[in-house]
């Protein structure tokens, strides 16, 4: 799904921001993905439809996790009390949970679009993902007790 919601995502952003040329060099990656994914003009379309017609709800939901995040680490290096940092979290976690429920209807839309084939290499990429994310911490863990 993440792969999906990348490519579909990357979709519409490119395609909005053409005109104003903000995405200048990103095109190679938006094609390594399509490539490797295998996706068909037709599943181009239908993904990019789907991300267009959640554009309006997407949009904000993005903004504000954006402004969420950086209320949050604001709060943090400005010596902020416990009750402040969890109150900033709070609305992280918030937003974070209004994304979710937007992946998850997203996917909806987009998972039939794609094949069998498709999906098995988006979950592999996933599982690469979160093999990473636990070998890094696992080695972070290392090097702390380590020193």
């Amino acid at each position: 799904m993440a792969a999906a919601l990348t490519v579909g995502g990357a979709i519409v952003l490119k395609t909005q921001a053409q005109s104003a040329g903000v995405l200048a060099g990103r095109g190679p990656i938006l094609q390594k993905i399509v490539k490797g994914l295998g996706l068909s003009e037709a599943q181009i379309t239908k993904i990019k439809a789907e991300f267009r017609a959640e554009k309006d709800n997407l949009v904000p939901m993005l903004k504000n996790l954006h402004d969420a995040r950086k209320g949050l680490r604001e709060t943090i290096q400005s010596g902020g009390n416990e009750t402040a940092i969890r109150a900033a979290s709070t609305k992280v976690a918030a937003v974070e949970a209004d994304l979710a429920v937007e992946r998850a209807l997203l996917h909806g839309k987009i998972a039939p679009v794609l094949t069998e084939e498709q999906l098995l290499k988006i979950k592999n990429f996933e599982g690469k993902v979160d093999d990473f994310v636990f070998t890094a911490l696992r080695n972070f863990s290392e090097r702390l007790d380590a020193q």
